[in-house]
């Protein structure tokens, strides 16, 4: 069973390399519009300057993964050796991509703690630090092989706790999740997500949202709108969209469009177009 596959072939998946070498000072500022950012620091010490929040000060080889925009700005000295690698990352930008949401701000894991990372980590920096042809391509697959490795990591070590990769992590919840990503058309009910967990409807719908967050419906219905939004960005029309998400109609797609993200569908597709 692949848990992360359905969110790779939903929420599309793309990072740029845009520093990597010592960092000495203040970096620049940290802001985009739609753009998560991955930093990882192989060596030195760095402090995180956040608009909300204290300082945060790294000491030692760390991941730090921004799901979504968000300010913030390094501060290193060159005495510390301070070898950062730093890239954008879009996955799902202004989507309702479940897995992205849930993830804490930064996402902030030692690379000790994850030992199965460091053969990437040595082919992005050799990558990095060389001047071969096709260096800049190189290194954004590279980055996007990681951003894979360190989400299936965190999975598979429970390293975060709530939100949907706990989920994906738990042997009861991961085969119903795995059902409502696959099959999001389906007119679920609660017996037969239970039955596929193995476990009576009560104790399911208890368990979901102890360890995810939300309730399975809320889950169901948040994945269902982003598939939509993933289809209505290709250009497909409402009302082919509607059934292919488990909706009866394009009116109850809209409601819950709304509901979930605000504006109604054509609202949405006018303002990414521009």
């Amino acid at each position: 069973m692949d848990r992360l596959s359905p969110f790779f072939a939903n929420f599309s998946l793309s990072a740029r390399v845009f520093f990597s070498g010592q960092l000495c000072g203040l970096s620049s500022d940290h802001v985009t519009e739609t753009a998560g950012h991955l930093h990882v620091l192989r060596s030195g010490v760095l402090k995180i300057l956040q608009t909300s929040g204290p300082p945060i000060t790294i000491s030692q080889p760390t991941v730090l993964f921004y799901p979504r925009p968000r300010r913030h700005i390094f501060q290193a000295y060159e005495a510390d050796g301070t070898d950062l690698l730093c890239a954008f990352v879009e996955f799902g930008s202004g989507m309702l991509n479940p897995l992205t949401s849930a993830l804490p701000e930064p996402l902030m894991i030692p690379l000790a703690s994850v030992p199965e990372l460091a053969p990437t980590v040595q082919l992005l920096f050799a990558e990095a630090f060389s001047k071969h042809d096709g260096r800049q391509t190189a290194l954004d697959r590279l980055a996007e092989y990681f951003m894979v490795l360190l989400l299936r990591a965190a999975m598979d070590a429970q390293l975060i706790t709530g939100g949907i990769l706990p989920g994906l992590a738990d042997i009861r919840l991961a085969g119903a999740i795995t059902a409502m990503h696959d099959r999001p058309e389906n007119s679920w009910s609660l017996a037969e997500l239970a039955r596929i967990a193995g476990m009576s409807r009560a104790r399911f719908a208890k368990h979901f949202l102890e360890v995810v967050g939300v309730t399975p419906f809320d889950y169901l219905a948040a994945w269902r709108i982003g598939i939509a939004q993933t289809l209505l960005k290709k250009g497909e029309p409402l009302k082919m969209v509607a059934p292919n998400v488990g909706y009866s109609s394009s009116a109850a797609l809209t409601r819950a469009f709304c509901q979930y993200v605000g504006v109604s569908p054509s609202e949405w597709i006018a303002k990414l177009r521009n």
